[in-house]
């Protein structure tokens, strides 16, 4: 065996914390208009206590026009009306605190929506006035300033620089957005930008939430003068560095587990980011009950993420890597030995995640013919997933995951088993980057297919997400089969297959435990053992190959994410947790 990461025997809840994601759009919609609500995630709250997660994350809930759903925020201490209120907001956070789960709220510090007070004051004040210095504000180039400040481009498709019109009625200067034109950068070399969001934190703080996710985490400081690249940037994006041994270092030429340039770019991964979560975290420490950090970081290799996490900065960042690994175990088993090694550098846990609100849902990804790439959305027109076979490999990249040590983020919606919904029409889709690249060389399908509200009751109107029957995007049929009803006590349901995993890593404390790999000369397969912190673990066999494998002599299982057969082997694409 080799061992590669040692029991951390600990109190702080964010070391281990399994945190479920809620889209509050798509989560629950209580008074009938077809949107979810704070309300409607305070009526479902039972079933995230039930189903054994630690703490909730909320993705944007705060006043906006909706241009980049909640990303493009107007207002940071206010509630959006089609969200409910701040009295809702109190309601909820307490309602959560009182079933034993913590609150983790998106902030969104890298822009503004267009409509926020200071980018309206930037727009009627002068070039060069206090109100255009809290964005970044810059003459364009060429004759008359016609040409954008440089060559950045939008990581939702076309050129990162709008250019405004003056009061006068003339052509005047450009500001940057590197997602949506409704969603201005803010320059955080401004302190009143810096001091702003210290208020907000504190704001949130004071209403008890737990802590904070932060997204665009490495794009807040830009290089100085904004040089040309001439590079593209993705939504999300990973590579493999150093791991400790010369197998591990060969990851990062092993095209399987490579899926981003190693080049942030002037945009992003700027040094001057660590300044600002230092201030953050000092900010945090002055609460009490261990609020915690999260940071949304797009940043390879992982030696550099790993920077975001040390021990005066955040508390946890998403791995992305491990997220947008194939479908081998190779290069699964490349991506958890690195990740481990470059966080335990730094005394920070190694924070798991296979699905978000930005990717497209991992059963899917999985059931894909390559499997485990990263598409941008699928299409009604884009190659279609295997569902049956997706599934299957869904379910056991789950059970790896959860077997992890760390914490580890569960997507709404994925404790059913939701794939992707693939076939929306043209003419629903709201995702900005949809509509930036359509009918350009790098179109792309967009993020509504992760996003569409979940099914409560296989009978109800709109699957019980509204009691109307309005869905603000359209629930595919075949999703009846994945109520949370029916599958609600069902043996074997992808639903019950979560609770079990998460009453087990609970119980043995897998979060806080070590990790050794269990050798053997079949490539296919992913075996592990984990030590909890008191010392009881389980032992994780990931059969990811195409031919069943045999059991170890005399195994007892503890959990599988398929049927097994009664000849004491794994089928293919199946994880089994072992008594250790």
């Amino acid at each position: 065996m080799t061992l590669v990461h040692a029991p951390f025997p600990t109190a702080e809840w964010w070391r281990t914390a399994v945190i479920y994601q809620v889209y509050p759009r798509s989560f629950a919609d209580s008074d009938g208009d077809g949107v979810g609500d704070l309300p409607g995630i305070t009526a479902r709250l039972d079933h995230l206590a039930r189903l054994g997660v630690d703490a909730v994350w909320l993705s944007p809930f705060y006043r906006s026009p909706q241009k980049d759903a909640g990303y493009d925020v107007a207002d940071y201490r206010d509630i959006d009306p089609v969200f409910g209120t701040l009295d809702d907001a109190d309601a909820m956070i307490a309602a959560a605190h009182e079933r034993g789960l913590r609150v983790i709220v998106d902030l969104v510090p890298n822009h503004t929506s267009a409509d926020h007070p200071w980018f309206r004051a930037a727009l009627a004040a002068a070039p060069g006035s206090p109100e255009r210095a809290r964005y970044l504000f810059r003459d364009g180039k060429g004759p008359g300033g016609a040409e954008p400040p440089n060559d950045w481009r939008s990581i939702f498709g076309g050129p990162a620089w709008t250019r405004v019109t003056e009061a006068d009625g003339t052509p005047g200067q450009w500001y940057l957005h590197l997602f949506d034109t409704s969603q201005p950068d803010l320059d955080w070399t401004h302190p009143e930008v810096r001091a702003e969001f210290v208020s907000v934190l504190r704001f949130w703080l004071d209403r008890g939430v737990d802590g904070f996710r932060v997204d665009v985490a490495h794009g807040l400081v830009k290089a100085d003068g904004l040089p040309d690249w001439g590079g593209e940037v993705e939504m999300v994006g990973g590579t493999v560095d150093e791991g400790g041994d010369a197998a591990d270092d060969a990851a990062a030429e092993d095209a399987d587990v490579v899926t981003g340039a190693g080049d942030p770019g002037p945009m992003f991964d700027q040094d001057g980011v660590h300044e600002i979560y230092r201030e953050w975290r000092k900010v945090l420490d002055e609460y009490d009950g261990e609020r915690a950090l999260v940071a949304e970081a797009w940043v390879e290799p992982l030696s550099r993420l790993a920077r975001y996490v040390r021990p005066d900065e955040m508390h946890q960042a998403f791995n992305f890597t491990f997220l947008t690994t194939r479908w081998d175990a190779a290069a699964y088993r490349r991506v958890i030995t690195a990740s481990l090694r470059a966080n335990d550098t730094v005394g920070a846990p190694t924070t798991w995640v296979l699905s978000n609100h930005d990717v497209v849902r991992h059963p899917s990804r999985l059931g894909l013919p390559d499997a485990g790439s990263r598409p941008h959305g699928i299409g009604r027109d884009d190659v279609q997933p295997d569902e049956e076979l997706g599934l299957r490999r869904g379910r056991a990249a789950t059970l790896l995951m959860l077997a992890l040590p760390g914490s580890a983020y569960v997507y709404q919606g994925e404790e059913l088993g939701l794939p992707e919904h693939t076939t929306l029409p043209d003419e629903v889709r709201t995702d900005p980057a949809f509509f930036r690249t359509r009918g350009t060389d790098e179109a792309e399908a967009g993020r509504d297919g992760c996003r569409v509200p979940l099914p409560w009751e296989a009978a109800a109107p709109a699957f019980g997400f509204s009691p109307t029957g309005a869905s603000w995007l359209p629930q595919p049929q075949s999703w009846a089969r994945y109520a949370a009803d029916a599958q609600d006590g069902v043996e074997g349901s992808t639903l019950e297959m979560y609770r079990a995993a998460l009453r087990l890593r609970r119980e043995r404390r897998l979060g806080a435990g070590g990790l050794e790999w269990v050798d053997g000369d079949d490539e296919s397969v992913l075996a592990f053992r984990t030590v909890g912190a008191d010392g009881r673990g389980v032992a994780v066999l990931g059969n990811l190959g195409a031919t069943p494998l045999p059991l170890p002599p005399g195994a007892r299982v503890l959990l599988a994410s398929g049927p097994l057969p009664d000849d004491d082997t794994v089928p293919a694409d199946t994880t089994v947790w072992l008594e250790a």
